[in-house]
Order: structure tokens, then C-alpha cells, then sequence
């Protein structure tokens, strides 16, 4: 009778609980803002040489109807370093990001480049990956 009674109050506390959820509103989209256009999210080293020029070129469009602003530019290690645009990117106008990956180490990699914009989709993931050859 203890276990019944026991299950039965977890259960009512678990259905309380989960009634207090907030539901999550998602905020219109705005038709003005700026927008990126990536010729490509995923830059392949493929094979390179160890200490080999790890320089690679995330290259972009503003396609919105705003000038597009980089806030800041962040990689998952420190291995990793990005280089964001000056200023703003007007609409129709090209950008690049500059990733220089350290290739002193050898062996596969995937790193992650996170930016952070004004743009319609505010937090954007880029990916570096390939394979740094022993000598």
C-alpha cells in the first residue's frame, strides 16, 4: 500500500510540475531584415600538410533589405581563429569571414564557427573540417 501511495504522489507531483511549463511564442520574423547568403557553411581542408597555410575564406551576401551587422565571432577551441568583417555589409553587398585553422597539430579536426549578427537568423554555425598529415 506504502509503494501505491508512493508512485501516486510522484505522479501528481511529476503532473504539477509539468503543468508550469511556459509556453515558448515565437517572435515574428522581420521581412526587413538583414539575411546571410553562405556559398557554402562547410569549409573541407581535406588533406593538408603538417604546418601548412590553415587560411580559409567563409564568403557571404547580405540578400535582406538592412545593412548586416557581425556582433562577434566565436570558434569552439582556440585552435581556431576567425577574423570578422569591419563594418556593416549593406544589402546586395558581399562579405568575408576569415578562418585560420592551426595545422601544427596532426590528425582529423571539425571545428565550429559561431556568428553572432543582426540578422533574421540571429546565431549562425559554420564548420571547418579536414585532416592535418603527419610529416
Amino acid at each position: 500500500m506504502r509503494k501505491i501511495i508512493t508512485l501516486f504522489v510522484l505522479g501528481f507531483l511529476t503532473f504539477t510540475v509539468n503543468a508550469q511549463e511556459k509556453q515558448v511564442t515565437e517572435k515574428p520574423k522581420d521581412p526587413n531584415a538583414p539575411m546571410f547568403e553562405f556559398v557554402t557553411e562547410v569549409i573541407d581542408y581535406g588533406k593538408i600538410a603538417l604546418n601548412a597555410d590553415g587560411v580559409r575564406t567563409f564568403k557571404f551576401k547580405n540578400v535582406g533589405k538592412s545593412p548586416l551587422i557581425i556582433n562577434d565571432i566565436k570558434s569552439s577551441c582556440g585552435c581556431t581563429v576567425p577574423k570578422k568583417p569591419a563594418g556593416p555589409i549593406m544589402p546586395g553587398d558581399s562579405g568575408e569571414i576569415e578562418v585560420k585553422y592551426d595545422t601544427n597539430r596532426a590528425g582529423g579536426f571539425s571545428k565550429s564557427i559561431t556568428v553572432a549578427s543582426n540578422a533574421d537568423e540571429p546565431v549562425k554555425m559554420l564548420q571547418i573540417k579536414g585532416i592535418v598529415l603527419k610529416e
